[in-house]
């Protein structure tokens, strides 16, 4: 029979080999270079804006919207604009700036807590 500590050093020296192996595959692989597809075309009848131009772009009320200015201390603060046949919305001026932002409520959802702390009898 062949000798006991010989072939543990052979059993370690293959599963070293092995475990080498399996690394040197895993690192040899390079990641597929992966290249952003092309856009989509546009629409049939719409043109391209120019590059100067910002991509978005918040229209003004239209004539036929019925806008209503919401004032404190003689500044408009925010505008209540219904449009015919819809729901009105909300564009509020919240830095002061001039940036509007559209609302569908003047309601931000924050909620004073309103516990009984102390109730007299």
């Amino acid at each position: 029979m062949a000798d006991p500590s010989a072939r543990m050093r052979f059993m370690r020296r293959l599963i070293a080999a092995c475990a080498l192996g399996v690394c040197a595959v895993s690192f040899a692989q390079q990641p597929p270079r992966l290249e952003p597809p092309a856009p989509p075309p546009l629409p049939p009848g719409t043109i391209e804006a120019p590059a100067d131009e910002p991509r978005v772009r918040i229209a003004p009320p239209r004539a036929d919207e019925r806008v209503e200015e919401i004032r404190e201390g003689g500044r408009v603060i925010a505008l209540r604009v219904t449009p015919p046949g819809g729901a009105p919305y909300f564009l509020v001026d919240t830095t002061g700036n001039g940036n509007w932002v559209r609302r569908e409520s003047l309601d931000d959802g924050v909620r004073v807590p309103m516990w009984t702390i102390w109730a007299f009898d």
